[in-house]
């Protein structure tokens, strides 16, 4: 009785120190009612946003009189100052057409205009984002300044800037709500995928270019910090519907439904806590890769990235699809007649050779009768005849002659299906005003197509991202992680590939194309018709249409790769401990126009792919990384220069040091007319997969990683 009383009594205090603020917003000139206005206490996080018709009401345990920051895109930012909560507060804001106005984070970790950041910077508001026409919010990072955005698919979008641009970028470090948003084995931000819900994005911000220098390893092409609602400001059921028609060219598929629907609920509990919860649900017909230019890879090609060359699969043998999945098995002709050769016994063998070299004019029916006239009838038979005979130097038909197997466009090999479940969730507990305690969690799952050093079809990936933080007016501290499962996830070209030895294996298919091939160039058929005849011989049972439907390609794909199919089974995490504190109050700068900026942080990859991706088959392989930032800014001259020197030093495992500094000014010419001028460094370590990668890829072929116990294994 005692306990609930004393809880009931402090419960009581507290609602004696609850205010409500209330008030309206308009414009100011022609006294229309101003929606979706921010409207929040100066040095808090306490807010919220006026209503359709311009009213806004919260509650706050503040002490009067405070002070409101009332912002709106396209209006000037107004104070006003609130001495009583029994009166409505009345603000009309003007409009503004200048640029630059709205605060952002990521130019220097700390709140600063635009115009007043030491480097450049591109910010999408709530509002852009809102009435965005668009399939996703990341659509509108493309519509940025020079930025690039490459579709891998539908829900599978890379933003980059000055250059480099391609799927899964790695020289562009993307954070949600400060949590890098990398898959930690397979190296591709995963923000489109497993991210914020839409219904939930607050903001976007950009850096464009080198921007290591705050935010460490990857930020070489630029750094995106994506950032979420906070309950406190933003609450409320929101319910969102996106429906679309896609291919209505009817140029890949038939006309389908895209289907995107998300809800968002946000609520205050009481002064000092709130929660929120969301969910997204896509799902579409994907569009589908068809590039069938043809490729020639290395070592055909002196360039080691490859380069398309003239030909398709009715003029090159050797023909090799962009988007064509199953062709990249290639065999030189003459090292197949070279092994048919070594088969064949030493003294049937001689009496050929003596034949065709006595009579190099004779038919391949000549050829047949004298080999059935000396007992050696089953090389007839078997089909062999005609390659013995196309392969003798006084033919020659198969010198020079590379001939690839007939592959499978991408339509056939992977499901056109994107799905697309996204589930996260938010507490939030204010130990006191400036000092917040949260725990977040992502979690996302889905099919998607990604481009890297293959073709991959991520069906049933799974991924979370959960985090704890605690977050002051200077400081803050968090550790997060990401766990990543596969699920189904397979490599369309390696399971091609193995689908096309299953149906007739290459001992089988290049024998049959070099007989019918050279039977047909002794009867005269022009070069480029007898290939054309050899392979549709060679392809008879070819299995045609979706192959991925059926059971033996299913089979493969979900076999995993180290046993001869072509899944994944990766399991890989990371874990990350960051902090940062600005010293500027501390030390009783800011009087002095200095700003002092310190924080480091560790992170932990643990490889765990059971030998399907990375050479972990010995058991999971951890990559420790650690790294410290330090920043100075100072205002001289009456506010007029700003200069700002930061830089970061980071240490992986298995590479030396990095330091990267970053120096700027910001000369104020006039009211809000500046110039900014900066110098900036960065850089990357490698990948994990360019690490420890070491990926079966067919035909006896291995991709592995650079480091040295790697080069010395093979």
């Amino acid at each position: 009785v005692l306990i609930a009383f004393t809880m009931l009594n402090a419960l009581s205090v507290v609602a004696q120190n609850v205010i409500t603020i209330s008030g309206s917003v308009v414009n100011g000139k022609t006294k229309e009612k101003l929606p979706a206005v921010s409207v929040s206490i100066k040095g808090s996080t306490t807010g919220t946003f006026t209503d359709a018709d311009g009213n806004f009401k919260f509650t706050t345990s503040q002490k009067l009189p405070l002070t409101l920051v009332i912002t709106s895109i396209g209006y000037a930012t107004k104070e006003v100052t609130v001495a009583s909560d029994k009166t409505p507060v009345s603000v009309e804001l003007e409009t503004s057409f200048l640029i630059g106005q709205d605060v952002v984070v990521a130019a220097s970790r700390t709140p600063e205009r635009i115009l007043e950041s030491p480097v450049s910077i591109e910010r999408v508001g709530p509002a852009a984002i809102r009435n965005a026409p668009a399939a996703s919010y990341y659509d509108l990072v493309g519509n940025l300044k020079g930025v690039d955005v490459v579709t891998s698919s539908l829900t599978f979008k890379t933003p980059t800037t000055r250059g480099f641009s391609g799927s899964g970028n790695l020289r562009m470090n993307q954070f949600v709500d400060g949590m890098d948003n990398q898959a930690p084995g397979l190296n591709f931000s995963v923000g489109g995928f497993i991210g914020l819900t839409e219904l939930d994005v607050e903001s976007m911000e950009l850096l464009p270019g080198a921007s290591s220098a705050l935010y460490g390893t990857g930020g070489m092409n630029g750094t995106l910090l994506i950032n979420s609602k906070s309950p406190f400001k933003y609450q409320g059921l929101s319910f969102q519907v996106k429906q679309g028609v896609m291919h209505v060219d009817r140029a890949q598929r038939n006309t389908s439904p895209f289907h995107d629907w998300s809800v968002r609920w946000g609520k205050k509990v009481s002064e000092k806590f709130a929660f929120k919860i969301g969910a997204q649900f896509i799902q579409a017909r994907d569009w589908i890769a068809n590039d069938e230019r043809n490729f020639l890879r290395p070592p055909f090609s002196a360039n080691q990235n490859g380069e398309v060359k003239a030909g398709n699969r009715g003029s090159d043998p050797n023909y090799d699809g962009v988007n064509v999945y199953g062709d990249e098995t290639t065999q030189n002709l003459n090292t197949i007649y070279a092994s048919v050769l070594s088969s064949v016994p030493g003294a049937l063998l001689g009496a050929s050779n003596a034949f065709l070299n006595a009579q190099p004019n004779a038919t391949i029916a000549q050829y047949n009768a004298f080999l059935t006239s000396i007992g050696a009838g089953a090389l007839v038979n078997g089909g062999l005849s005609p390659i013995l005979y196309g392969g003798h130097p006084t033919k020659n038909y198969f010198n020079g002659v590379d001939v690839s197997r007939t592959g499978y466009s991408e339509v056939n090999v992977i499901s056109p299906t994107t799905v697309n479940i996204r589930l996260q969730g938010g507490l939030y507990y204010k130990i006191k005003e400036n000092l917040e305690l949260s725990g977040v969690a992502f979690w996302g799952t889905g099919n998607t197509v990604y481009t890297g050093l293959d073709r991959y079809a991520l069906q049933n990936l799974k991924m979370g991202q959960y985090k704890l933080e605690l977050k002051g007016k200077d400081f803050f501290v968090r550790g997060y992680t990401i766990q990543e499962n596969s699920g189904e996830s397979f490599n369309a070209t390696i399971v091609s590939r193995l689908f096309n030895e299953r149906w007739k294996p290459s001992q089988t298919w290049y024998p049959q194309y070099m007989s019918a091939y050279a039977t047909a160039l002794a009867s005269g058929v022009p070069s480029v018709a007898a290939h054309q005849g050899a392979r549709a011989f060679a392809d008879q049972g070819r299995p045609t249409g979706n192959i991925y439907e059926t059971q033996t390609f299913r089979n493969i794909a979900n076999t995993p790769i180290s046993r001869g199919g072509g899944l994944f089974l990766d399991r890989s995490d990371l874990y990350v401990a960051e902090a940062q504190y600005n010293l500027t109050n501390l030390l009783g700068l800011k009087d002095k126009g200095t700003d002092i900026l310190v924080g480091g942080n560790f992170r932990q990859f643990q490889l765990n792919s059971q030998g399907t991706l990375f050479a972990d088959t010995a058991g999971a392989i951890k990559i420790n990384e650690y790294g410290f930032y330090g920043q100075v800014q100072q205002k001289l001259f009456k506010d007029r220069l700003k200069l700002s020197v930061s830089g970061r030093y980071d240490k992986n495992e298995n590479f030396e040091g990095r330091f990267t500094p970053r120096v700027s000014a910001v000369v104020k010419v006039a009211e809000n007319h500046n110039v900014r001028m900066s110098y900036q460094t960065a850089y990357r370590f490698p990948s994990t997969q360019n690490q420890w990668i070491n990926l079966v890829v067919g035909g006896g072929t291995y991709l592995i990683g650079g480091l040295p116990q790697l080069r010395q294994f093979y």
